[in-house]
């Protein structure tokens, strides 16, 4: 018997997503094409030969990634040397570290078992999973490649090589399409299908300042910040983060309404601004290092977008492809790596359902099709669940955290936690073979917790499951304040009874 062709699947952008999800279709038997429409960020970027921090590469308009269990378990489900690296060159953070207006300061751990999320450079991680796609057999990666159209009844792609002109069409068996906010694949679905489809910008958009390294006392380079945390300085209307580098540096990032960054371009405004709001930051950096930062760093902006389906016929999009969110919660990247996984799984259980040969499964879009319905069913709600949460966690950061109600309703969250857990950690080898737990924790676990160091629970068990604890603790904090009233009354009774007498 004449042996099948491995069956061909494109991916649309060499990103993150699109790397880790080439990888993971290698593993099922599938020939991999990789087309990405910008050159390869590693010509000038990084030397990567090695497990050893590679040099710095120029920079690139994004804040520091963070990657949290739900991102690892993704990765190690494909591909366990890639996270060795990854977490590498990579800080731990096992907080965020609050900054008041007074210059006082206070820890909020994430995890009361250590459990921590780990600051990386965006640039660094893409290069790391791209080195790591492009050393896997069955994948072929061509840079400069911009996809103009797709076809979904005859199955190809109409690329264009951006360095030379030349135009092809590709045929394929499986597209993906994990090419960003602004994805090419997803305006074709868009197109062609009765896609329900949401874009919101934010009122707030974001400048990066970078931090240089110090220097100690014995002349050897050091962090200017507790390298432990995610730094945050609340101010209300807008705030600050910074997250540390591996080389000693931070990135900081101001989040502020478009009329507070207008008002920031004028000459001598810059200075009396950051003393009024951030003076220990002004201290560290100087005035005119952050006059040249914020003057010279592009403003960017914050969007989240909501799609349904995710897919047509044997066409599918991935990431923020399919759901771009804002950054106040770090789960854009875990959750897009999360996708790669979940979409792996469900191709898994197809090709094993049939026969277990990948041509099987490749060669028959009928059964693609069938696979991709599950995976846009089964992966909505979540994806509405953590882009709402995202937006939700923007109004704690830029607030919340720096509230004694937050504080207060934090410690019960943990002391209950505390009392009713009976797990803290999982066995992540179990999510190459599952999606998620059968069934929700009974126990009491905090909304954090869930969303970034609990893989198992999805994030819409996470997000109700939080929402019951929280009208649970709402109602026990109303019932200590009516005994509270009460018994302040109660006093004024007794007080007055003994003065009559």
């Amino acid at each position: 018997m004449k042996p099948q062709p491995a069956p061909k699947a494109v991916v649309v952008g060499a990103g993150p997503v699109g790397c880790l999800t080439a990888m993971s279709l290698v593993q099922l038997g599938w020939h991999v094409t990789l087309y990405e429409r910008r050159p390869d960020l590693r010509s000038n970027a990084l030397q990567t030969n090695s497990k050893e921090h590679p040099r710095q590469h120029p920079r690139q308009r994004s804040i520091n990634l963070t990657l949290s269990s739900r991102g690892i378990a993704a990765v190690q489900a494909i591909n366990q040397d890639v996270v060795e690296r990854l977490l590498h060159n990579a800080v731990p953070l096992q907080g965020r570290l609050v900054h008041f207006l007074n210059g006082n300061t206070q820890s909020q751990r994430y995890d009361r078992h250590g459990q921590c999320l780990h600051s990386i450079d965006r640039g660094l991680l893409n290069a790391i999973l791209l080195d790591a796609a492009a050393s896997t057999k069955n994948i072929s990666i061509h840079f400069s490649h911009k996809v103009e159209s797709v076809d979904f009844d005859k199955r190809t792609l109409h690329v264009r090589n951006t360095a030379s002109s030349q135009e092809l069409d590709v045929d394929f068996d499986l597209c993906i399409g994990a090419d960003g906010s602004h994805s090419v694949i997803r305006r074709f679905l868009m197109q062609t299908t009765q896609m329900e489809y949401s874009q919101h910008y934010l009122s707030h958009e974001y400048v990066e300042i970078r931090m240089p390294r110090g220097v100690d006392t014995s002349g050897q380079p050091t962090f200017l910040l507790d390298p432990d945390h995610l730094h945050v300085w609340p101010r209300e209307e807008f705030t600050m983060v910074a997250q540390p580098n591996k080389d000693k540096t931070f990135i900081c990032a101001l989040f502020a309404p478009k009329t507070v960054f207008d008002a920031l371009q004028s000459p001598g405004t810059i200075s009396p601004f950051f003393k009024k709001f951030f003076p220990d930051l002004l201290l560290l950096l100087g005035e005119k290092h952050l006059e040249r930062e914020l003057q010279n760093n592009p403003r960017s902006q914050l969007i989240t977008t909501k799609a349904n389906p995710y897919h047509k016929g044997c066409v599918v999009i991935l990431g923020d492809a399919a759901h771009s969110m804002v950054p106040f919660y770090g789960q854009g990247l875990n959750c897009a790596l999360e996708d790669v996984r979940v979409l792996s799984i469900f191709l898994r259980k197809e090709q094993e359902r049939l026969s277990g040969e990948p041509y099987e499964l490749g060669h028959n879009s009928a059964a693609i099709s069938r696979v991709l319905d599950r995976y846009s069913e089964s992966r909505h709600n979540d994806l509405v669940a953590i882009c709402d949460l995202a937006m939700e966690n923007h109004l704690k950061l830029r607030h919340g955290v720096a509230t004694w109600s937050y504080m207060i309703k934090g410690f019960i969250d943990n002391i209950l936690y505390a009392i009713s857990e009976k797990s803290a950690f999982m066995d992540y080898s179990t999510l190459t073979q599952i999606i998620s737990s059968p069934k929700a924790p009974s126990a009491w676990i905090p909304l954090y917790t869930m969303v970034s160091f609990r893989p198992d629970i999805p994030y819409s068990v996470a997000k109700k499951k939080a929402e019951r604890q929280e009208r649970l603790i709402d109602r026990f904090g109303m019932g200590l304040g009516i005994l509270g009233v009460g018994y302040f009354f109660w006093a004024v009774f007794v007080l007055l009874q003994r003065s009559s007498t």
